[in-house]
């Protein structure tokens, strides 16, 4: 089968390799689209990250580049290991891409256990292929009205879910989100459908009119023409936001919502940081705004599942772009590198079927 291998920093190949086998408590699934992911990027220009470099194996897989890439997929199932007997062939399935000891599988936080990665980072195969063998404990079947072009943005909406929880956001709150990319675009939309007031400061006209055509935000600024911090503060009664996000990895970004938070307000970074940010923290210590990170999902794929399923979350408003794998790098890679103010998500269809 054909799959997307990364060798190192801005050397991804297209090449041949063996199709996988479904082993004993796994299922094979037929890719039918995979996004590319910030994160892609930013191994991409910067990596590798979290991709074992060569003659590094990674501790739970035992891979290194060359590996196969892509983690927001959806598929079929095209066929079942010994010891699965609660999904059917031909059933849609989304991937919650994790490398992660087995014994640490239902922890609490088992996305902060030891050596943690991510299927298509760390190793066990990728999305950017035409097929993949998953443990069944990281397959979650979606229901059969729900597209599956729709079905690979749940693996970034699972993030922005996550990010939800981990601010303690409540309906009635309001929020303030530092870009309108993929992360910061479905941030907005889960916040929405749990009844926040969103606002949004994202310098691409596309990305906020998306968002607003969306009606997953109140308002979008351009942080060229409108102080953002300034203008929250205006539509709160100077108060400033409950809680902000963070979306970009920009270092005014970051400090725009430290000014823009109220006294004892929340800011969750939700970045992968390809350098190290300058931050005025004497915003944090004054004000006593709690930072917090977030990496990946825990326990939230089945409630992010159910805001597609139900319709709470509409994410097609999103998908601005759709790839066959031969135009992995010039027409993903570098729209979004380069040319992102054009796009949201561009999603990638390994065998090409959904184009």
């Amino acid at each position: 089968m054909r799959a997307a291998r990364y060798y190192d920093a801005k050397d991804i190949r297209i090449e041949d390799i063996d199709n996988p086998t479904a082993g004993p408590g796994q299922v094979l699934i037929d890719v039918a689209w995979c996004g590319i992911c910030g994160t892609d990027l930013h191994e991409y220009l910067d990596g590798p990250i979290f991709i074992p470099p060569a003659g590094h194996p990674h501790p739970i897989s035992g891979e290194s580049a060359p590996l196969t890439i892509g983690h927001e997929m959806s598929g079929t199932v095209a066929a079942l290991g010994e010891g699965v007997d609660d999904l059917e062939i031909g059933q849609k399935v989304v991937v919650e891409p994790y490398v992660i000891r087995e014994e640490h599988e239902n922890d609490e936080d088992y996305q902060l256990s030891p050596d943690m990665n991510f299927i298509g980072l760390g190793g066990h195969g990728g999305g950017l292929a035409e097929q993949i063998a998953v443990r069944r404990r990281w397959v979650h079947p979606v229901a059969d009205h729900v597209n599956l072009d729709e079905a690979a943005l749940i693996e970034p909406l699972a993030v922005a879910h996550h990010a939800f929880v981990r601010s303690g956001a409540k309906a009635g709150d309001v929020a303030i989100i530092g870009g309108a990319g993929p992360i910061g675009a479905l941030t907005a939309a889960v916040l929405k459908g749990e009844g926040l007031t969103v606002y949004v400061s994202e310098l691409s006209e596309l990305r906020r009119q998306r968002v607003l055509d969306a009606g997953v935000v109140d308002e979008a600024f351009d942080p060229r023409e409108v102080d953002v911090a300034t203008k929250v503060k205006e539509l709160t009664g100077g108060r400033g936001a409950d809680v902000g996000f963070e979306a970009t990895s920009v270092d005014v970004v970051l400090a725009m919502l430290l000014e823009a938070v109220r006294p004892g307000g929340v800011i969750v970074n939700e970045s992968i940081w390809g350098h190290e940010p300058t931050v005025p923290l004497h915003q944090l210590v004054l004000k006593e705004i709690d930072l917090r990170g977030t990496i990946g999902y825990a326990w939230d794929h089945p409630a992010t599942i159910k805001l597609i399923e139900d319709g709470t979350v509409d994410v097609k408003p999103f998908i601005t772009g759709k790839i066959g794998l031969d135009d992995l790098i010039d027409e993903g890679f570098d729209t979004l590198i380069n040319h992102n103010e054009t796009a949201v998500k561009i999603l990638v269809s390994p065998t090409g079927k959904g184009l």
